[in-house]
């Protein structure tokens, strides 16, 4: 998510205990095999978060929707240990967290395996220099394309118009995939995703933008 987000947790780590929700790091090069991810739910369809920060969506979502199963890739390993200890304590057997580089993750996840892919609030990298870090790029979507299964949806949300605009850009010369309408994701709840960025985000009445596509071919 954020540039130096390691810095943003004020509890110790020594506190968490994340148990089985943190998957090994290791996985993120040899392969994610869904049946060992969710030994006792091999059959439910998966979705991933990218990112997710504090966990907000992926608990509320694992909460709301038991039948899926959720797995969130997130870069910071003080985020990813925080969220797993939140699932575990949830006792949540249909949420995991794996610290990893999403970008290395995803190269290596079977193919059309996966319902929806989330990505809200990925870092923007707004200044100029720094925006072939963004992770958003059309490498990183073809990815995307591959994992997901035919019907299969990817959405986003961001703060940055600048971003959004490549967003829109990349999508919109992406082969395989049409727009769709943005499900609603979370009952009861008059947020898009409801992530912590969100929620202050709607508090200071700043804008946020979203799309969403789905894979056809």
């Amino acid at each position: 998510m954020r540039s130096n987000s390691e810095k943003q947790l004020s509890t110790p780590s020594r506190h968490w205990d994340p148990g089985k929700c943190l998957l090994p790091d290791d996985l993120a090069k040899t392969g994610l095999h869904w049946p060992d991810v969710f030994p006792d739910r091999p059959e439910q369809p998966i979705e991933i978060e990218i990112g997710g920060g504090k966990g907000t969506f992926i608990l509320a979502r694992a909460m709301q929707h038991r039948q899926v199963n959720l797995l969130g890739i997130e870069y910071a390993r003080p985020y990813a240990a925080y969220t797993a200890d939140r699932l575990r304590r949830a006792h949540l057997p249909n949420a995991k967290m794996l610290c990893a580089d999403a970008g290395l993750a995803f190269s290596n996840i079977a193919p059309n395996s996966v319902l929806r892919v989330h990505m809200y609030f990925p870092d923007p990298w707004p200044k100029r220099r720094h925006r072939r870090r963004r992770l958003f790029q059309p490498p990183f979507l073809k990815q995307i394309r591959r994992v997901l299964q035919l019907g299969g949806q990817f959405l986003i949300v961001t703060d940055h118009g600048d971003y959004f605009q490549q967003i829109r850009r990349v999508l919109l010369d992406a082969e395989g995939f049409a727009r769709c309408n943005f499900p609603k994701l979370l009952d009861g709840n008059e947020h898009v995703v409801g992530t912590n960025f969100e929620i202050k985000y709607k508090e200071q009445h700043r804008a946020t933008y979203q799309a969403s596509v789905i894979k056809y071919k």
